[in-house]
């Protein structure tokens, strides 16, 4: 499984160049009256464990296993990586500006492969988002955060205040739509990562819930 892994990870660099990602636009909006400064991922907040079943799905190979993560001092979370039979493959801490790798096994420890993981995984638990801009349609209140090239999307729902959907953009162009399924702010029971421009995704599933 880990040759595989690597393998696929390398596969996805090289055709990178030949796939095209859309342009990303909001449709059926109109601008919000909204004083919103910093629109916030709450679902890493909670101290205690996160713990999901995870399924990867890499040019339509899937790789299964265990997901924790968990918050450390200083905003900081422990995110480890195990396979269904309890052999852990990776271990790193991560915040919006640092990264280590506490544990790697050999097949994975590939540049293309920690920095994926570091890139994804910094976006997904990334809490503040300082807001530009504010839409609104029937369902959702949308705030758009731009940093640069970057430009991240969040759709709150209207009716439960939660955070259903992130999408993230370079250069107006889609990159990475993350989608969450939940009854708590602390709390999402799923959350699936979809790439536009590789052929790779990620589902996370619900295995314990916080208080």
């Amino acid at each position: 499984m880990h040759r595989f892994l690597r393998q696929s990870f390398l596969y996805s660099i090289l055709i990178l160049s030949l796939i095209s990602c859309k342009t990303y636009q909001l449709t059926d909006v109109k601008p919000a009256l909204d004083t919103l400064k910093t629109a916030e991922n709450l679902y890493f907040s909670s101290g205690a464990d996160y713990v999901y079943k995870c399924q990867m799905d890499i040019y339509g190979n899937p790789v299964s296993g265990i997901l924790i993560i968990k918050k450390t001092e200083g905003g900081a979370h422990r995110v480890a990586l195990a396979s269904d039979f309890g052999n852990k493959l990776i271990d790193f801490t991560i915040s919006d500006t640092d990264f280590k790798v506490n544990y790697v096994v050999p097949d994975l420890d590939r540049k293309i492969v920690i920095n994926f993981l570091k890139n994804d995984f910094r976006r997904l638990l990334k809490k503040e988002y300082p807001v530009n801009q504010a839409f609104e349609n029937p369902q959702f209140r949308i705030y758009l955060s731009q940093s640069g090239r970057e430009k991240y999307y969040l759709f709150f729902d209207k009716e439960s205040e939660m955070l259903r959907q992130i999408i993230y953009t370079e250069k107006d162009r889609e990159k990475i739509d993350f989608s969450f399924g939940a009854k708590k702010h602390i709390f999402a029971d799923s959350i699936q990562l979809q790439h536009r421009d590789y052929k790779i995704s990620i589902r996370l599933f619900q295995i314990t819930e916080t208080e």
